[in-house]
């Protein structure tokens, strides 16, 4: 069976670091060949996957610096049929990729927002006065940097290899322990649950919403895990986009629907919220 698996791109991204990373593990555990597919959003990857246009997904979804990708929230919170199967955590090393002579001829910086915020001090400090252009990808940009040579993209350095661009500043992040966590998604556990058997599942991710923005509204839910000894790694709000003050929550906890405390606590839910969504109970990919 050959596995077609989406990604942010165009080539080059940290999303396709990540999916050549699962697809080599995938190789040589699974024996399994897989194609990629780049996207030019997080959302059409995603889409693609519940559109039956490809088997699976690799989307960013948490960055140690700026926190949680909204754009791969929001949209597992839109599409019904996507269960996420695995996570892989991997550091992210921010290169400047410039045709530049120098950083005083830089005028302009494009990335994907998330970089472009992973790098803010940097480029407050030594490019204080150049214009900042948020980009689709960390790629995108960089097909035209030869035309412009006051133009510069913040991306990594196997992309600077793959377009055969000049890297100008290397590990430029702010924070040097800087890493993304991401998400393989597939439609329900296929064409994923031949890998469950091999991978210790440690987390179940899930959402929901409140009926009404009223006291207790959060507590209650979240006092279900406490009292059932549930340990959350992540609890974080996205606004429903109804109304102002309206949030949907979005948690992680360490522990796997199979066991009895997990169901007897989405059981539970249930009394509490107004919509509850399960994205899946998954493990963590072994990188080393």
């Amino acid at each position: 069976m050959t596995l077609s698996i989406a990604h942010l791109g165009p080539p080059g991204t940290y999303a396709e670091q990540a999916a050549l990373l699962y697809v080599n593990w995938l190789s040589k555990n699974q024996g399994l060949k897989a194609i990629l597919c780049p996207y030019p959003s997080i959302a059409q990857t995603l889409r693609a996957v519940a559109q039956s246009q490809v088997h699976q997904a690799v989307v960013p979804v948490e960055n140690s610096i700026e926190g949680s990708v909204t754009m791969t929230m929001d949209t597992l919170w839109q599409l019904d049929n996507l269960q996420i199967q695995l996570a892989l955590v991997i550091p992210i090393v921010h290169t400047l990729i410039s045709c530049a002579h120098s950083l005083e001829s830089i005028k302009t910086v494009y990335s994907h927002p998330q970089a472009l915020a992973q790098c803010q001090k940097w480029l407050e400090e030594f490019l204080p006065s150049v214009q900042i252009i948020p980009a689709n990808s960390t790629t995108e940009a960089l097909q035209t940097l030869q035309q412009d040579l006051t133009a510069a993209a913040i991306s990594s350095e196997r992309a600077a290899q793959l377009y055969n661009l000049p890297v100008l500043v290397n590990g430029i992040n702010d924070y040097p322990e800087n890493c993304t966590r991401f998400w393989v998604v597939s439609q329900g556990d296929m064409p994923n649950s031949y890998q469950k058997s091999s991978l210790k599942i440690s987390h179940t991710s899930l959402a929901f919403s409140v009926g009404a923005n009223v006291p207790g509204a959060l507590v209650k839910p979240l006092q279900v895990f406490a009292e059932l000894g549930i340990n959350l790694s992540r609890i974080e709000s996205r606004p429903t986009k109804r109304s102002l003050g309206e949030y949907l929550f979005f948690i992680d906890a360490e522990a796997d629907t199979s066991q009895l405390q997990m169901q007897s606590a989405l059981q539970e839910l249930t009394q509490y919220t107004e919509i509850l969504k399960i994205f899946g109970s998954y493990g963590v990919l072994p990188m080393g």
